[in-house]
């Protein structure tokens, strides 16, 4: 168990910590940008006229991602259902919706390189993410993105050594229900209320509330507005003002 101690927050007999992943440990803007621009720029291959409420839809506005948008937090399914309900705003059957959005999805995914090579780790991560590994705390990350991106990340930056779980969106479920949570908790045989969480979107501080988690820490460096984690327990900005000690 350990202390962690954020701002003027203090969090007692922690004894796991899950990151989310996107906007929380690798900054993904760039790489969202661009995978906005192709799936739009594929469905309006099939459907003209639709791209620009795909671009609002995804959460692109004034040239920048919305952090807590669709693109950004949403699931890979509800991705799809989003970008069918669209399509079929324009008069499609919804069955050819759904099928359009699933290949453009899957194109775009095809015309950009992996995405672990376009989202790199936040600077100051890996300095917390070394003083967690020499506690006894067992460490996650359980994010909205699909497993394979989860451990691409993982491996491309070589941060297997410091997570205990490497966990995306699994079993149709998605942030905030409670339910992945405690799954997660499960798989490191940890209790949800001995459990701190840490993420840049109110599905993350949802989550941990939710799911009876010792504490949400919400973060703001990978562009989410303070306003956005109003329910966290604390709200920091650098990685640095996340601090534990051992406990004795």
């Amino acid at each position: 168990m350990a202390t962690i101690y954020c701002g003027t927050k203090t969090f007692q007999a922690v004894e796991a910590v899950l990151f989310d992943k996107d906007g929380t440990l690798a900054d993904c803007h760039d790489f969202l940008h661009a995978l906005v621009l192709a799936r739009s720029s594929f469905v309006e291959a099939q459907v003209p006229g639709v791209k620009e409420s795909l671009l609002k839809t995804f959460g692109l506005v004034d040239g920048r991602v919305n952090p807590v948008g669709l693109i950004a937090v949403a699931t890979r399914q509800e991705d799809e259902i989003a970008t069918a309900a669209c399509i079929a705003a324009t008069g499609r059957d919804w069955i050819e919706a759904k099928t359009i959005a699933h290949t453009a999805l899957l194109n775009a995914d095809r015309a950009l390189p992996p995405k672990a090579k376009l989202t790199p780790l936040f600077n100051g991560a890996l300095p917390l993410l070394q003083s967690l590994a020499r506690s006894d705390l067992k460490v996650g990350i359980l994010s909205a993105d699909t497993e394979e991106n989860v451990r691409d990340f993982v491996e491309f930056h070589d941060l297997a050594a410091y997570f205990q779980l490497q966990m995306g969106s699994r079993n149709g479920l998605s942030k905030p229900d409670r339910r992945l949570l405690h799954l997660a908790c499960r798989e490191l045989s940890v209790s949800p209320a001995a459990t701190l969480v840490i993420g840049d979107s109110s599905a993350d501080i949802e989550l941990a509330k939710q799911g009876g988690a010792i504490g949400a820490i919400g973060v703001t460096w990978g562009g989410t507005h303070p306003n956005q984690l109003a329910n966290a327990d604390v709200i920091v900005d650098r990685f640095d003002k996340i601090q534990l000690r051992p406990s004795v």
